[in-house]
């Protein structure tokens, strides 16, 4: 159930994380942003449980997933200035 949850918080942070961050180069498709999202909630999710927040099989709340999203698109965001 810790997967499917943290996905679940993936896709909402995701969706939170697009209208946060600002600039042109974020992904523009809504499943790409869902994407990007899910891969921060596992960012914060394995983030949260090598700094001791988390225990293990633990996922990463809404706030820390939000993060871990902007995390994502920020660094998608720099990938991307660099190819265009």
């Amino acid at each position: 159930m810790g997967i499917i949850w943290t996905i679940i918080i993936g896709f909402v942070a995701g969706i939170i994380a697009k209208f946060i961050t600002p600039g042109s180069n974020e992904p523009q498709g809504f499943i790409l942003t869902t994407l990007l999202g899910i891969a921060g909630a596992f960012v914060a999710t394995y983030l949260g449980q090598a700094m001791g927040w988390y225990l293990p099989g633990q996922g990463a709340g809404l706030i820390g997933a939000v993060i871990g999203a902007i995390i994502v698109l920020v660094i998608w965001g720099a990938f991307q200035g660099r190819r265009a």
